[in-house]
């Protein structure tokens, strides 16, 4: 296929009990066991009704301001994945609306991760369909191309690949090799369970916070 127009097949569906085994882990957590480096930046944010999302990358790179294979690649999605577009962080135009977002519900998608701008705020914003973006513009899309379904791509700093597990949360959205979503399922359940016992500990006034002296003492202050 030439350069700036290739359409690749989806990747292979992701495993429902993989799914599953993630669900509920905040972004926050996952982050903290991918040593804080992965995740998209503090640029994009949540436009939604705010509902967690998870589901499988399906990924998008697109000329700035221009959605002609934004729709192409929601015509190809299936239930419970994640249309991630690469837009170039361009804000001038929206790629994504209220119609392309009731299309890509209509097909069971788990939502949009948009390195770009959206429209319609009014009604993304009341919708359970996950939209994270860059900014809202009320300026519309061309329809010319180019652009690539199912390539990899960088979106707000953070390399995603088709297949990846992308979990979006009120503090951002980070995408999980799949690879290494099962480990990284069980390092953030452990990690919540010790959360839940400090937080625990905080609440009945038992928690010990001498590490804090010690460890300004060891890097030389006087305390």
């Amino acid at each position: 296929m030439p350069i700036g127009f290739r359409i690749e097949p989806r990747a292979p569906a992701l495993d429902p009990a993989l799914v599953e085994a993630l669900r509920g882990i905040p972004t926050s957590v996952l982050s903290d066991n991918m040593g804080r480096l992965f995740a998209a930046g503090g640029t994009l944010r949540p436009f939604h009704d705010g509902t967690a999302m998870i589901g499988m990358a399906l990924t998008v790179r697109t000329r700035p301001g221009d959605n002609l294979v934004i729709h192409k690649a929601v015509d190809m999605a299936g239930p419970g994945d994640v249309i991630v577009v690469d837009g170039g962080g361009d804000t001038v135009g929206a790629v994504v609306g209220e119609i392309l977002a009731s299309l890509a519900e209509a097909r069971g998608a788990a939502g949009f991760v948009i390195d770009g701008a959206i429209r319609d705020l009014d009604a993304l914003s009341r919708s359970s369909l996950g939209v994270y973006a860059r900014g809202v513009t009320p300026r519309g899309p061309y329809k010319d191309g180019p652009g690539e379904i199912n390539v990899p791509i960088a979106v707000a700093g953070q390399i995603v690949v088709p297949g990846d597990v992308v979990i979006g949360d009120l503090d951002g959205v980070l995408a999980i090799p799949r690879h290494e979503a099962k480990a990284l399922a069980e390092l953030g359940r452990a990690q919540m369970a010790r959360e839940a016992a400090m937080l625990a500990a905080i609440r009945d006034g038992t928690l010990d916070r001498s590490w804090v002296d010690e460890t300004l003492r060891a890097k030389g202050a006087v305390v």
